[in-house]
C-alpha cells in the first residue's frame, strides 16, 4: 500500500523545511534534533503508578542510569514481570527522556514494569560499549529482582532499531551461557550492518532514515569496521536457534524492512517462535510518533498485548 496520509504529511513537512539530516550534524546537534522530534510528535504522557531513577553500578565506579516504570494498575508490593527497554537512535542519539511516553504506554498496556536504559552512546563510546551496558542491565536486574519488585524469571528484553539490536545480541549471549530472557519485543531492529537486500535501495532516500544517515550511524558506532561481528550484525551469528519467543514489528517503507523479514524467517527456520508483524504505510521511527501517525498507537498496543500474554499469561 502507499504511505499513509499522516506519514506522507510528516515526511513532506520534514523535507520541505530543509532541516539538516543527521549526517550533516555533529553528534551533539543530532541528539538535540532527535530529542525535538520525539517531544514534538509523541502522545501525551499517561499516568503510571510509580517512576524511579535507578542507577546501576559499573565496576569502574560509574553508573548506568535507568528509569523504572510501574503500571497504573499495580500495587506497590506487587511482584511484576519486567521489560528491559533499549531506545533507538543508531547507537548515537536517543535517551531515556525521549522514550518516557512510550515506556509509560508499554507499562500500562502490558501490566509489567519497564526499565528504560541510558546506555552509552557513540562516537564517545563506540562498539561494544552499548552491548556491555545492555548485558549489565540484564544481569543487575536479575540479581536485584527483590529490590526492584520484579520477578527474575519473567524478564523480557526489547527495543526499537539500535535498541532492538542490543536486545537480540544480549539474548544471543545469554543463550550461549544457558540463560535466557522470557521474551523479545523488537521494533524494526538493526540485524545486519552491511546488506544488499532490495529495501536498502528502495527506501534509501525520502523515507526519513536516509542512506547517508545510516552510514553516519554505522561509521560512528563501528569506527574499526566490525561489520561482520555478530554482536554488531546478529544475522551473522552462526546460529539463531534457542532464542526466546519474540514479537518483531517492522515498517513497510524502511530500508531495514527486508533485513527484519529475513531475520524473522531465519529464526523460524531454526526452530524459534516469532510473530512477525509488518505495519503498512509507515516509515522507520514511526513507533514513538503517535501524535502524528495513528499506526503508532495500534503498534504500541500490539506490543503491550504481546508482553502481557508472554509475561503474565493473560
Amino acid at each position: 500500500m502507499p504511505l499513509s496520509p499522516e506519514t506522507r504529511s510528516l515526511l513532506d513537512m520534514a523535507y520541505r523545511v530543509g532541516a539538516p539530516r543527521f549526517h550533516e550534524l555533529s553528534p551533539a546537534q543530532a541528539r538535540h534534533s532527535f530529542h525535538k522530534l520525539q517531544f514534538a510528535f509523541r502522545p501525551e504522557a499517561p499516568a503510571v503508578a510509580a517512576v524511579a531513577e535507578v542507577p546501576i553500578p559499573r565496576r569502574d565506579g560509574s553508573a548506568l542510569l535507568s528509569r523504572l516504570y510501574r503500571p497504573l494498575s499495580s500495587h506497590h508490593d506487587d511482584v511484576l514481570p519486567l521489560l528491559i527497554f533499549h531506545h533507538g537512535g543508531g547507537w548515537c542519539v536517543g535517551d531515556v527522556p525521549s522514550y518516557d511516553v512510550l515506556c509509560r504506554e508499554l507499562a500500562n498496556g502490558s501490566g509489567c514494569a519497564v526499565l528504560s536504559v541510558e546506555y552509552r552512546l557513540a562516537p564517545e563510546h563506540p562498539f561494544p560499549a552499548a552491548i556491555e551496558d545492555a548485558r549489565l542491565a540484564f544481569d543487575w536486574c536479575a540479581d536485584n529482582a527483590a529490590l526492584l519488585g520484579i520477578d527474575a524469571v519473567r524478564i523480557a528484553l526489547g527495543g526499537d532499531s539500535a535498541g532492538g539490536n542490543l536486545a537480540i545480541v544480549t539474548a544471543l549471549a545469554l543463550r550461549d551461557e544457558d540463560r535466557q530472557p522470557a521474551f523479545l519485543m523488537l521494533v524494526y531492529p538493526s540485524t545486519e550492518i552491511i546488506s544488499t537486500r532490495p529495501s536498502r535501495t528502495l527506501y534509501s532516500a525520502g523515507y526519513f532514515l536516509d542512506r547517508e544517515t545510516l552510514q553516519w550511524f554505522f561509521e560512528r558506532y563501528l569506527p574499526e569496521g566490525n561489520t561482520e561481528d555478530w554482536r554488531a550484525s546478529p544475522m551473522r551469528a552462526g546460529s539463531l536457534a534457542g532464542l526466546p519467543p519474540m514479537l518483531l514489528i517492522a515498517a513497510e517503507f524502511d530500508p531495514l524492512v527486508d533485513d527484519c523479514a529475513a531475520f524473522a524467517q531465519r529464526v523460524a527456520q531454526e526452530g524459534g517462535v516469532v510473530d512477525y508483524q509488518l505495519v503498512e504505510g509507515v516509515v522507520h521511527g514511526f513507533f514513538t510518533l503517535g501524535k502524528a501517525i495513528p499506526e503508532a498507537g495500534r503498534a504500541v498496543a500490539l506490543a503491550a498485548a504481546a508482553l502481557r500474554r508472554a509475561l503474565r499469561g493473560e
